[in-house]
């Protein structure tokens, strides 16, 4: 394969908590990590932190792989059946853990339906534009752009939320912007005069992706005050197989029995991943787990260069840098905030 030119709960009544700090792009994996600290249900887990680490790093393998399988395919293939077949087959490992869990019937139950309906909305899009994406960017650019949520959702949080968001994480979104600039000036034609048209549509769709994954976090957020994490997964899941299918009538293809199998493969390789994901915050904080998604863009370049000989360019990985070092500062900068929230709440020490 070679690409063609140049071209990723707590139980109902719970206060909501807060989200890991790395909630980025994909709905095929950003989607998943915005519920993937949402509070763990049934009896808390010893603290593991080499078993969180490993399963994290096996999570972002997995969706790294998958968004290959989704490149590979995506030159071909129209983008709603690509999702009809990631969403609808992810369910699978879903629901045979929840199920084993116990919690299947908490995952159908819902209190708010509209809810999730607009959350389904922002996830939809956000699953649309960034496969698009891959279908005509590189594996590791696409993944790097990906990591623009966070960052995204840091002014959302600030802008619709109304949280106070101060000086420091307000610098990390402007630094953040600007690696994003540096990564993808060569492909927007700012220092070049022979911009690639694909390239440039790929990467607004990133951009665009990465957007609608910060609004369905922000909108997570709110859900968590009152669903489960099951539920959420299960009607994010729900809701894009429905909008997949929706585009059967405008023009699938009948694909061959390996392409079958790789549409299949992406939908599992995506349920798995989330489950994984999801158990590695089970086992350590999400300010120490979450750096690790990044390994994400060391699996994308990895990937990328042996399934389709992709190198990234020199910008790609300056600009992927800087948006990293953004992100891994709004992770640090959270985890300074919950650390001081944590001392107030106790109060000042009692006096003897």
């Amino acid at each position: 394969m070679r690409a063609c030119g140049p071209r990723h709960g707590p139980h109902a009544g719970a206060a909501p908590r807060e989200l890991p700090p790395v909630a980025s792009a994909w709905s095929t994996r950003g989607l998943a990590r915005s519920t993937s600290r949402l509070a763990p249900q049934g009896a808390p887990h010893p603290m593991n932190v080499v078993k969180a680490i490993l399963l994290k790093i096996a999570s972002a393998l997995l969706f790294a792989m998958m968004s290959v399988l989704v490149r590979y395919l995506g030159e071909r293939y129209p983008v709603g059946q690509v999702v009809f077949f990631r969403s609808a087959f992810a369910i699978l490992p879903v629901v045979i853990i929840y199920a084993w869990r116990g919690e299947l019937e908490a995952a159908i139950r819902t209190g708010r339906p509209f809810g999730h309906v607009g959350r389904g909305l922002t996830a939809m899009g956000a699953m649309f534009c960034n496969f698009s994406a891959l279908a005509r960017l590189p594996v590791v650019d696409a993944t790097a752009i990906s990591f623009v949520s966070p960052l995204f959702t840091v002014a959302m949080a600030a802008l619709i939320l109304k949280e106070r968001v101060r000086i420091y994480r307000w610098s990390a979104v402007i630094a953040g912007f600007a690696g994003v600039l540096v990564m993808l000036a060569p492909r927007l034609g700012i220092d070049s005069s022979a911009a690639s048209a694909a390239g440039a549509v790929g990467a607004l769709l990133g951009l665009t992706g990465a957007f609608f994954s910060a609004g369905s976090t922000i909108q997570t957020r709110a859900l968590t005050a009152s669903e489960t994490t099951s539920s959420i997964v299960f009607y994010f899941s729900l809701f894009c197989a429905l909008a997949g299918l929706a585009t059967w009538p405008f023009g699938w293809l009948m694909p061959s029995w390996p392409e079958l199998a790789a549409l299949v493969t992406i939908g599992i390789f995506g349920g798995l991943a989330h489950i994984l994901l999801t158990e590695s915050y089970r086992f350590a904080p999400a300010s120490l787990v979450a750096p690790f998604d990044y390994t994400s863009m060391l699996w994308a370049c990895l990937l990328g260069y042996l399934a389709f000989d992709e190198i990234p360019a020199p910008s790609v990985f300056i600009g992927a840098a800087i948006i990293a070092a953004a992100g891994l500062f709004v992770i640090w900068r959270e985890r300074q905030l919950g650390l001081q929230r944590a001392r107030a709440a106790e109060g000042p020490p009692a006096a003897t």
